[in-house]
């Protein structure tokens, strides 16, 4: 590997990202739409391919899914998911049934059969943790009351996952009913280890994490943070468990102070990283495979944002949210990223569907796009509507006498 090559490409990519933040800034909406089509820019027929950092950058974007995975679940303690799943399992169903059902009809439509029809069914049913986790700390709705409810459904998303994806992946491979059976034995028991981990063990992790009586820096703190977070992550996917699911868990295991104080050293960390999975994902893409599918994928996107903002709005009124949380928690789950991408790349290996690749990669760069501005535009809209259609009340004119 030429390392000068490559801090050239990463120097170019880094300061890029930077210019198309200050612009996202200036406008005053989130900068993920910007860095989704720097990386088509960047990408495999864009206007300028990288070579020589591809793998930093896929590692890169890894890491950055566990970072915002890992400081969005230091928000919340153990006690509080809990609470939340049980409250909102019924959500969690409504949710992939509902979303499902436009992916697996647009296979069908289009002659794909029912593998293609079970893989886009996974595509459009699962929103991205990574991208929605940035939208609401970029408009600052961490601590809004429907946010527990969007986290809610999002968890149980990717708990799901942990099901689906050892499940698809036997189906594709043509595994016997008992290879496969184990598969996914093997994804709940891990699943279940890192649930007592995070549920049993919370001040144990606390302490091996960072004793304030002999730990004085903040490098120490930010070193076994990130550390767990990697280490449980990766362990997590080694089992085929979702590595999002692992480093979330751990965000929670971790609770009061040093919750507090991990929040600050991984933030800047946090945002180089989740920057570059963004780019990466638009590397992926080739800009010349998007206009055959772009109608197909764009109506299924009309579809896909109609149905996620049911489900927020369905999920955030259980809990007696008033119309403006509803719907910012429905526009909060519209984003789909990162599971997506999976799923279309594990089809795409089988070979069952030329086309679906192309496909799945633009709808799901749609639905990045229009995810952070629907969520940054819904309640100015909404209460810009909310005004105009009020009725204007006309004054009688000084003088007039009946």
């Amino acid at each position: 590997m030429d390392t000068a090559t490559t801090l050239l490409e990463l120097g170019a990519v880094l300061f890029t990202l930077g210019v198309l933040g200050h612009i996202a800034n200036i406008i005053g909406i989130s900068p993920i739409p910007f860095f989704l089509l720097g990386g088509l820019a960047f990408g495999r027929g864009g206007l300028l391919a990288l070579h020589a950092s591809e793998e930093f950058i896929e590692l890169g974007a890894e890491i950055g899914v566990v970072l915002l995975l890992l400081t969005l679940g230091l928000e919340y303690t153990a006690r509080e998911l809990l609470a939340g799943l049980r409250q909102h399992a019924p959500a969690g169903a409504v949710d992939l049934t509902l979303n499902a059902v436009p992916g697996v009809v647009a296979a069908f439509l289009l002659g794909w059969g029912p593998l293609a029809a079970l893989v886009l069914g996974g595509v459009t049913a699962v929103s991205s943790s990574g991208i929605i986790a940035k939208v609401l700390d970029d408009l600052g709705r961490v601590g809004n009351r429907e946010t527990p409810v969007v986290l809610s459904v999002l968890v149980l998303e990717d708990l799901a996952m942990a099901v689906y994806l050892p499940v698809l992946t036997a189906v594709l491979a043509h595994q016997t009913l008992a290879r496969g059976g184990l598969t996914l034995a093997v994804a709940l028991g891990a699943l279940v280890a890192v649930f007592v981990l995070a549920l049993g063990f919370g001040d144990t992790v606390s302490r091996i994490v960072y004793d304030p009586r002999t730990d004085r820096n903040n490098e120490v703190l930010l070193l076994r943070v990130l550390g767990l977070a990697l280490l449980v992550a990766g362990a997590a996917q080694k089992l085929q468990v979702s590595a999002a699911v692992g480093a979330f868990l751990v965000g929670i295991a971790v609770s009061g102070p040093v919750a507090e104080g991990a929040r600050e050293v991984l933030s800047p960390l946090r945002d180089l990283f989740a920057a570059v999975f963004f780019v990466f994902f638009g590397l992926e893409t080739s800009p010349a495979e998007l206009p055959p599918v772009l109608l197909a994928a764009s109506l299924l996107a009309v579809a896909g944002v109609g149905t996620k903002i049911l489900t927020g709005w369905w999920a955030a009124r259980r809990v007696g949210i008033g119309p403006m949380g509803r719907l910012r928690a429905g526009t909060a789950l519209v984003a789909r990223g990162e599971f997506s991408i999976v799923i279309a790349g594990l089809a795409i290996s089988a070979g069952i569907e030329p086309r679906l690749g192309p496909f799945a990669a633009c709808y799901v760069l749609i639905m990045a796009i229009v995810g952070p501005l629907a969520a940054r535009v819904v309640e100015p809209v909404t209460r810009a509507v909310v005004r105009r259609s009020r009725p204007r009340v006309v004054a009688e004119p000084r003088g007039r006498r009946s």
